[in-house]
This record gives C-alpha cells, structure tokens and sequence, in this order.
C-alpha cells in the first residue's frame, strides 16, 4: 500500500507500528451547524481508506473527534440563550445522521473536547515544565514556536518567512507574547463562556492542543496516520506536532494523509456567494449515496469540483452499478444451476478476478477511488454480458458477492430494502401476468400503463417480471 505522506511529500509504502493495526486519528468536525459537504469530504475519503484496510484484513483503530467548545458554539449559545453544550450535541446527533446517510461508519471512538480537558491541562503542564510554553498575566498559556526545532516540517514553512509574511499565527495579546509567532494552548474565561478551572487561569483551551490530547489518550504518543483536509495542514496539523512532539518527545505521525478542497462552480464555497451547501441541503435533492460517489469519483488529492450536472452524471452512474447488482439477484432468483459447463464457470471467475485485482491495485496506489470505481464499472460490463447467456445461479452469485465486496470498500450500498406493494398494485401485476398467459395483450398494456401512471415500471426478462419505482 503506497500512501502520499504530506510530510515527505512522497508516495511511501504503508508500514504500520503493529503489525496487522493500524491507528488512525481525523480530524471532525466543529459542531455549531449542520456540517457542509466540504466536511463531508473527508468523511468519505478516510472512511473509505479505513475500508479497505479492513478489507485487507487489517483491525483500525479508527479516532475522530467533535470539537464541541469554540467561538462559534458559543455565539449561537448566546444567540439562543442556552448552554453551549445545547448547541453542540444538536448538532453532533445532527452530524451523525448526516453521516449515516453518506454511509460513513461510525468511528472507533468519538471524543469530545470538552470530555478531555484533564488531559489538555496534563500537557500543557509538560510544556511548559519543558520550557517549550509560559504564562502570561493574565493566566493566557502561550507556546513557544521557536522552542520546538521541527516546527514547520509538515508545511514546509520557514519561520522567518513566516515572522515577515504576514499574521497566520497571530492572535489577540500580542503584547504578553515573547514572540509574535506563538500561539496560545489556554486562555482566560470571557463573560458568557463555558469555562474550566486550571493552574493558571478560569478559561478554555486553544484549537490545537484538542486533537494532540486526544490522539494521545486513545492511539498512543506515536500514531500511524493522521489525516484531514488540506486547510489544516498549516496551523492547525503543524501546531499539533510541535506540541505532542515536544510533550511526549517522539514522533507524532508516521504518515500524514490531506484531501483536496471541495469548490462549488469552480469557485470556493462561501455564504457571501450563495453557494454554500450543507449535506442536508443535498439530501433534499439526492440519495447521499450519490454524494459519496461524487467525492469518490476524483482522486482525493485532488480538487473537486461540485455541480449540479456532476451530481446527476454520478447519480446516473451509481444507477448502472446498482442496477446490475439488481439484476444479478433477479436473475440469481429466477434460474437454476446445471445451465453451464465447470470450465466456462472456471473462466468466467478468473475474468471477474482480474477486475478484483485492477480495484486492489487503483486501491493501493494512494487509494485512487476514481481508478478503482474504473475497475467496478468493467466488472459490471462483463456481469451484464453474462447476464444475456445462460448462466447457474451459483454463478451469478459468486458474481454478485464480488460486486457487494467491492462496493462495500467503496461504502456503497448495493442491498436494497425490499419494498412492499400496496395490495391494489400486487392484484395489477398478479393481473397482467394472468393477461399475458390468456394472451389477451391489449389488457396487459392497459395494466402496464396504470401501473406506469402510478410510477410502477415493469420490465419482462427471460426470469420473469421486473418491477421498480420510478
């Protein structure tokens, strides 16, 4: 398995700490709103890289945390006139509905920020007992940037540089700083906010220290991958190395694994341009199986685009793999086996293999999901072709439980519900049938176009009758 570590900034072979493990921690949402599809990128992305590591065989230890105390929270607390844990487990049940729609597994463990502040505390102690972070007057705990030598390694960011470029670290108490570019791990309580007793002050913790706890406390001082989306490489993922770096004194992450941004008309989503798009708003409009093809449908490092015309062309997309493995049971319902020879079903196999092997191989290429959905889109050409020979059922099984497997690393759901006709519509169908076998056909089309009006489509196979929903 070759996965791009943004931290060599090359493809390396994926070697985990344990041996058969893998510990990963992603980065989750801010819970104040319903989560954006550019959360929702991520979500996919990492999920589905989990997936096939577990369909490698691999047991992931699979971390992704809720921030649910920041500034944000807190101002639609205030706005409501509740506590901010109101608004963030609404939208942290909120969340995982979202993310049971796009058919994201749950992770091993979701913390939350506010569950960990003993050991935020506990670290930001060890920083400064190491000399790698002060407190200021007012109680503020700043971290010493230029104390920790590594710092910049993940961004490839120069200090220097950094100092004369502008104020991507500065934040407010510039004046109780020992040097602009620090940044804070604890800071005073204002009035209105949640807050929690600590050695230096009544406050909160800053962003960073969060994920540098949490990662701690469920996957160990030294990780496999850490992943998010590309915006948090620089503060944010530099942040957390230099401080769990400095604190634990080894290596934060083996491998550091960032999607592309997610733009909307190929612009940036953005409120003020009235193309900001929340999950729910899309599934107003879509199955979010069609979202989670539509981000699988371009390799993650790169930019996507979102549009109405992509997600209808991954709409229709998705249909034709899913209307294939409709079939397959269909036809695996209706047919017997003894309809052909061991050797056309020996070769029929090792075909379907070969497409198994062109998924696995896109797979493990720094999990290329646009070649991989490739290789699924052959392999349903070749189930589609089998399906006009006559063909065992035992072998449009093993077809189909190909199909499903491979899918289902893909987090695609190809097992549909089945759905239960109103008794009026089974007494048509039951009546057609009957039409048909008295060949009294002008009837049969008289059904056939009732059904049609009541959006029941009929399709006559060789198995029988095929009905879906329009």
């Amino acid at each position: 398995m070759q996965i791009y570590n943004t931290l060599t900034k090359s493809k390396q072979e994926l070697k985990p700490i344990r041996e058969g493990e893998i510990s990963m921690y992603v980065c989750g949402p801010t819970v104040y709103n319903l989560i954006h599809i550019g959360n929702a990128r991520p979500m996919i992305v990492f999920d589905t890289f989990r997936r096939y590591m577990e369909y490698k065989g691999y047991k992931v230890n699979y971390v992704s945390n809720f921030t649910d105390v920041d500034d944000k929270i807190i101002k639609a607390a205030n706005e409501e006139g509740v506590d901010a844990s109101v608004i963030s487990e609404r939208y942290i049940e909120e969340c995982k509905k979202d993310m049971q729609g796009m058919n994201v597994k749950p992770a091993t463990v979701h913390p939350k920020a506010t569950e960990e502040i003993g050991g935020m505390i506990d670290m930001i102690q060890t920083l400064i007992d190491k000399g790698h972070a002060y407190v200021a007057a007012d109680g503020t705990v700043y971290y010493r940037t230029r104390s920790f030598e590594g710092y910049g390694k993940l961004s490839h960011k120069n200090l220097d540089d950094l100092q004369s470029g502008g104020r991507a670290l500065l934040v407010t108490g510039e004046d109780q700083k020992e040097d602009p570019l620090d940044f804070v791990l604890w800071k005073p309580k204002k009035e209105g906010e949640p807050y929690w007793e600590s050695p230096w002050c009544q406050g909160r913790p800053g962003w960073h220290i969060e994920c540098s706890v949490m990662s701690k406390h469920y996957l160990g001082d030294t990780i496999d991958i850490h992943a998010g989306g590309e915006d948090l490489i620089f503060p944010h993922h530099e942040n957390e190395i230099a401080q769990s770096e400095a604190s634990n004194g080894v290596p934060f992450a083996h491998y550091w694994m960032h999607n592309a941004f997610l733009n909307i008309d190929n612009r940036k989503m953005s409120k003020s341009l009235g193309n900001f798009f929340t999950v729910r708003d899309i599934s107003e409009k879509y199955d979010l199986q069609v979202l989670r093809f539509f981000m699988l449908s371009a390799h993650y490092r790169s930019p996507l685009n979102f549009s109405a015309d992509l997600m209808e062309a991954a709409k229709n997309s998705l249909e034709r793999i899913k209307g294939c493995a409709s079939s397959l049971k269909f036809a695996i319902a209706n047919k017997k086996d003894g309809l052909m020879d061991a050797s056309l079903k020996e070769e029929g196999l090792k075909k379907a293999a070969e497409y198994v092997a062109g998924f696995e191989k896109a797979m493990e290429d720094d999990c290329n999901t646009a070649d991989a959905i490739s290789a699924v889109f052959e392999l349903v050409k070749f189930i589609n072709n089998e399906l006009k020979e006559e063909r065992d059922a035992s072998y449009l099984q093993s077809l189909y439980d190909i199909l499903v497997k491979l899918t289902d690393v893909l987090g695609l759901i190809m097992e549909e519900k089945e759905e239960i006709l109103d008794e009026e519509i089974e007494d048509l169908i039951s009546q057609r049938q009957q039409a048909r076998k008295d060949k009294n056909f002008a009837r049969a089309d008289e059904i056939r176009d009732l059904l049609k009006e009541k959006g029941i489509i009929l399709e006559d196979t060789r198995e029988g009758v095929k009905w879906k929903r329009e």
